[in-house]
C-alpha cells in the first residue's frame, strides 16, 4: 500500500498541470468591460441614408425588409396602391368636408386607410382604429334605431288593435317601448352590413386610396374589398375620435354614414 501512494500523487499532479486555468469572475467582468469600452457601437447603413428621414407610411422599415422574395407573385397581376398625398387629402375632404385634410395628422391619415394585408403590416395597419370606430358607429346606430319608428311585428285585428296569439296572450304595448326592436343584433346588422357601407366608402373615394393587397388584382370583389372599405370607414371614425374627441366623431357618423343610409337627426343630437 505504501508503494502506491507516490504513483497516485504523481498522476494527480500531472492532471492538474494539464487542466486549463479557469479565469476568475473578476477577470471576466474586467474583460467584458474593456470590450464594451473599446468597441464602437454598430450602425446600420440604412441610418446613413435619406431613408431614415422618411415617414413610416412612405417606406418599409429597413430592418424589416427581407433580403429576397420567398413567395411567388400574386395571380391576376400586381395591384398598385395610392402613394399620392394629394389624392388622399381629396378623399378626406369628400368625407369630412372642407378642411377635412387637416383634421388628422399625416401619419394617422395614412394609418387609417392601411389594411393589415398591405406590406405584411410592416408599416402599421388600422385594426385598432377600426375597432374603436366600429363601437362609436354601433352606438350611434342603436340610438338612431330607437328614435326611428319601428314596424310592429305583433299581429293586429281589422281595427288595428293587437290581437291575442294562439295561446290567448296579449302583449303589453307602450309608446316608450316602440323603438325597442331597434336594439336587436338583427336590426343593427341590417343597417351596418358591408354591402351598405362599402358604397358609402366608395362615394368618398376610399376605394381609390385604401392600401391593401387583394388575393387577385383582377377580382377585387372576390378578394373582399367590401370588408376592407368598411374597415377603413370605421378606422377614420376611430382616428377622428382620438384626435378630435367623441363629439366630433359622433357628428361624422351621423352626417357622413347614417344620414346616407336614410336616418335623420335633429339639430340637438
Amino acid at each position: 500500500m505504501a508503494s502506491r501512494r507516490p504513483i497516485r500523487s504523481l498522476i494527480s499532479t500531472t492532471a492538474s498541470s494539464l487542466r486549463p486555468a479557469q479565469p476568475s469572475k473578476c477577470s471576466l467582468v474586467r474583460t467584458a468591460a474593456c470590450a464594451f469600452a473599446t468597441i464602437s457601437p454598430s450602425r446600420g447603413p440604412e441610418y446613413d441614408t435619406e431613408a431614415a428621414d422618411r415617414p413610416r407610411w412612405q417606406q418599409t422599415p429597413p430592418k424589416m425588409m427581407a433580403p429576397f422574395r420567398i413567395r411567388p407573385l400574386a395571380k391576376g397581376g400586381v395591384f398598385k396602391v395610392n402613394e399620392d398625398p394629394r389624392k388622399l387629402d381629396d378623399a378626406y375632404i369628400r368625407m369630412l368636408g372642407p378642411g377635412g385634410d387637416k383634421v388628422l395628422g399625416d401619419e394617422v391619415k395614412w394609418l387609417a386607410i392601411t389594411h393589415k394585408s398591405f406590406d405584411h403590416g410592416r408599416r402599421g395597419f388600422n385594426d385598432r382604429l377600426a375597432y374603436l370606430g366600429r363601437r362609436i358607429v354601433e352606438l350611434q346606430t342603436s340610438q338612431a334605431l330607437i328614435s326611428s319608428p319601428q314596424e310592429n311585428q305583433w299581429p293586429r285585428d281589422s281595427k288595428g288593435i293587437p290581437a291575442n296569439d294562439e295561446f290567448g296572450r296579449k302583449p303589453y304595448l307602450h309608446p316608450a317601448l316602440n323603438g325597442l326592436q331597434g336594439l336587436t343584433d338583427e336590426a343593427e346588422g341590417l343597417v351596418l352590413s358591408k354591402t351598405r357601407l362599402s358604397p358609402i366608402a366608395e362615394r368618398y373615394g376610399l376605394d381609390k386610396v385604401t392600401r391593401w393587397k387583394p388575393r387577385r388584382a383582377d377580382d377585387l370583389q372576390g378578394s373582399g374589398i367590401e370588408s376592407v372599405l368598411m374597415t377603413s370607414l370605421y378606422a377614420i371614425v376611430g382616428a377622428v375620435a382620438l384626435e378630435r374627441g367623441g363629439e366630433v366623431a359622433n357628428k361624422v357618423v351621423q352626417d357622413k354614414i347614417l344620414a346616407p343610409l336614410g336616418f335623420t337627426f335633429s339639430a340637438e343630437s
